[in-house]
């Protein structure tokens, strides 16, 4: 008999899923601004100095996206906000699950493109918009035009945005404090304070610090860049649950996903910037080495199985894995 899963258990473990990746963000970042605080000075100050310093750039390189960081994509992936004449289902279908997911209704906006998309942005359900393709509204039915709808206003309500921001503020700091540690390796500039500190207690520890700050510095934005992915990976996960709480409707969804990723027409605003905003990723199709750690999405064959498991029905099997396998 087929284990049924509740969209509540997903929504569950993919929440605790995503706050550990971000715990472990959080703590790579602390730990390499301290060690490469001490390879920088050559002493514990270095440390005291490097822990503040790296959470206040991580504060820093946060305020600009955070407060014009929508208006930019909209801009780039050419949106237009949407009229009752031309998508009045659509503006009705965003009324009705904005009331069941108790959030205001987003600001609406409309991409001239004939491939079938959609995205939402914004830094909390006060100031969200949520942009689909007209390609979406001529290739889907009102019930598939609900599942995705559901999963962009379950970014919304889950803050998705905020948490990616965070997310990315992380692991740019990180990247931004390797290449600033790498650079100094160059001048010589690190280690102010080695010599001293040498004959006071003891060269060794500082020597592996060093060693050790050389291969973080190397490491820690590959590892970070992981985690960044896997966190997108799982708040996609986290939104198709919440669609399924949203509409009570997991067909809905899966076939609006099986629609999308399959269309065969290249969606000509989306970039590697935005890719990780739309419900399935515009860019490319994934084989299956880079499928699990290297994208921004889910593969598809794995986010229907899961719908399917709401169900109760079986994996998708046969024809459907062929037709289906590479697509995130």
């Amino acid at each position: 008999m087929i284990a049924r899963e509740t969209f509540h258990d997903q929504i569950a473990a993919n929440k605790w899923r995503s706050v550990l990746l971000l715990v472990v963000l959080t703590l790579l970042l602390v730990v390499f601004g301290a060690v490469v605080g001490f390879a920088w000075l050559g002493s514990v100050e270095g440390v005291i100095i490097a822990i503040p310093g790296a959470l206040a750039l991580a504060l820093i390189l946060s305020v600009g996206t955070w407060f014009g960081g929508d208006a930019v994509v909209l801009a780039a992936s050419r949106a237009r906000p949407a009229t009752e004449a031309e998508a009045m289902t659509l503006l009705d279908v965003v009324r009705e699950l904005s009331i069941a997911a108790a959030i205001p209704m987003p600001r609406t906006y409309l991409i001239d493109d004939s491939a079938p998309n959609a995205f939402a942005t914004g830094r909390d359900p006060a100031h969200a918009s949520i942009a689909v393709t007209t390609g979406l509204l001529e290739k889907l039915d009102r019930e598939a035009l609900q599942g995705v709808i559901g999963h962009e206003l379950a970014h919304v309500r889950n803050f998705d945005i905020r948490f990616s921001l965070l997310v990315g503020v992380l692991v740019g700091s990180i990247a931004l404090l390797s290449d600033a540690f790498l650079r100094s390796l160059r001048y010589g500039a690190v280690g102010g304070g080695r010599r001293s500190s040498s004959r006071s207690s003891g060269g060794g520890l500082v020597v592996v610090i060093y060693l050790v700050a050389i291969v973080l510095a190397i490491l820690a934005p590959i590892f970070a860049r992981l985690v960044q992915l896997a966190v997108s990976r799982q708040r996609e996960y986290l939104a198709d649950a919440t669609s399924v709480e949203l509409t009570r409707n997991p067909a809905g969804l899966e076939r609006a996903l099986e629609v999308i990723a399959t269309d065969p027409e290249p969606l000509e605003v989306a970039n590697r910037a935005t890719q990780h905003l739309y419900i399935v990723n515009p860019i490319k199709k994934l084989d299956e080495r880079s499928g699990s750690l290297f994208s921004t999405h889910p593969p598809l064959l794995d986010r229907i199985n899961r719908l399917r498991a709401l169900t109760g029905q079986p994996p998708v099997d046969g024809a459907g894995v062929r037709r289906l396998a590479g697509h995130s």
